[in-house]
């Protein structure tokens, strides 16, 4: 299919992110280009008849979010539409390559191997990363993420940094010094783009985990078997090194899913044993733990009295830093601070469909039927599987619209194109009885984040 190359390309770029560090590519708009590509190649799939003109479940709720997002700031801060249209618009685009340019299960296993070669990739830089010495990095300036470039000499404080033959008038951070100019964040490891974040990298590697398990499920082989034993041995340091307490959480949820649904709880055992190494070393205690939780409470907190403050449209996409230092550190209430509880639904539902392709694929569709069946229910256990360590790390996370909560939300349009391309009469439904199931749970979570973080008060 014409599509695949350039979607596989995207999702290098957004993960790999070597337009960052090849300087023969700073100067292209190459996500453009791949974005481009996979667009082009879909119409191309389309006219020769080797992909439908067919719309995922997800779809007129996914238009729907979009223009109630740019609704917000029309009424908010209509200045800042473009940059919604930008930033929001990016995301919205790798769902609709991957949910309509994937259609058949090989498709599918091309675009997760991508995925898990990018993860692999990363996690490996990450691991670098993090076995390194602290060194100088010059802060630029511009960067809102304490960015810098290492100058060459060690340091074991910043206050080393001002020593010997400092840059004049240079502010100076000592950091872990990293691969291709990566560099940590107070000694936590990340890498570039949309996982410079420790948190976000952490919860983007543990998701990509069970693809790993899918294909040695799908072929039982020394070399697959190998893939997984070197998945986990990337992965778990990196999630280690990052220091992440949620993203402890996402592997935990992604490791339980995976072994209790195929194992039994023989499995909860299994994965307990598998994620031992990050119970006991991940995450941060202390002062410095303390310190991030009582931050975290004080944008929740401020998140919630936005809801009840502008409970109908919020206070516009992206406009949550206007009225606090820091975003919601919660994407649970970042949707409605931001979007109104009417935008919060519109998210919610595009989640609800996501989670439901997989389950519904798991119920109906039984082994027996043959091949196609077997690989349905591989990958639709490793999309539930990820989706049920998303909707954990997201708890602690701002992202609502971030590129790789789209991915997965495109994984899900894929799995639901690959099984009408096998099976004209399955689909996945969503009527009055799903929307109140989303409206109940999102009213549920309004009102048991306010009442906690009114408890608790503003730190």
């Amino acid at each position: 299919m014409f599509a695949i190359p350039g979607i596989v390309g995207l999702l290098v770029f957004v993960y790999v992110r070597p337009q960052e560090f090849i300087a023969a590519l700073r100067a292209v708009p190459t996500l453009y280009l791949m974005l481009g590509a996979a667009a082009f190649g879909l119409v191309i799939d389309v006219q020769l008849r080797r992909s439908r003109a067919t719309s995922a479940p997800q779809s007129p709720w996914v238009a729907a979010f979009f223009l109630w997002c740019g609704a917000t700031l029309a009424v908010r801060s209509p200045p800042q539409i473009p940059t919604m249209v930008i930033a929001v618009g990016t995301s919205v685009a790798l769902w609709l390559v991957i949910g309509n340019g994937v259609q058949t299960f090989r498709a599918l296993q091309t675009v997760a191997a991508a995925l898990l070669a990018a993860t692999l990739f990363v996690a490996f830089v990450a691991d670098e990363q993090g076995m390194s010495d602290f060194g100088c990095h010059i802060l630029d300036q511009d960067s809102g993420d304490a960015t810098g470039t290492y100058d060459g000499r060690p340091c074991v404080t910043p206050r080393d940094c001002l020593r010997g033959d400092p840059e004049p008038g240079a502010d100076y951070n000592c950091e872990k010094v990293g691969l291709f100019g990566t560099q940590s964040v107070g000694g936590r490891v990340r890498y570039r783009g949309p996982l410079n974040d420790p948190n976000e990298l952490s919860l983007a590697m543990a998701i990509g985990v069970p693809f790993a398990f899918a294909f040695l499920e799908r072929r039982r082989t020394a070399l697959r078997m190998l893939l997984l034993l070197l998945t986990l041995a990337l992965v778990v340091p990196c999630v280690i090194f990052s220091q992440s307490r949620g993203g402890q959480l996402v592997f935990l949820a992604v490791i339980g899913a995976y072994f209790i649904k195929r194992y039994g709880m023989r499995g909860l055992a299994i994965g307990a044993i598998v994620a031992l190494p990050i119970l006991l070393l991940g995450g941060r205690g202390g002062e410095e733990a303390e310190s991030s939780s009582a931050e975290r409470l004080g944008c929740w907190y401020e998140g919630m009295s936005m809801v009840r403050e502008y409970p109908l449209i919020g206070v516009g996409q992206g406009q949550f830093v206007e009225h606090h230092t820091q975003t919601a550190h919660n994407s649970y209430i970042l949707a409605p601070a931001e979007l109104g509880i009417v935008g919060m639904v519109l998210w919610s539902v595009i989640l609800w469909i996501s989670v439901k392709i997989p389950i519904q694929v798991l119920r109906t569709w039984p082994v027996e039927r043959g091949s196609d069946a077997a690989a349905a229910r591989t990958w639709a256990m490793a999309l539930l599987a990820s989706w049920i360590g998303v909707l954990v790390g997201i708890f602690f996370l701002s992202m609502c619209y971030h590129p790789v909560l789209w991915i997965w939300i495109g994984l899900s349009a894929a799995l639901w194109q690959a099984m009408r391309t096998h099976d004209r009469d399955w689909d996945v439904g969503f009527d009055w009885r799903d929307l109140a199931a989303v409206v109940a749970i999102d009213f549920a979570l309004i009102v048991v984040l306010f009442v906690y973080t009114r408890i608790k008060g503003a730190p």
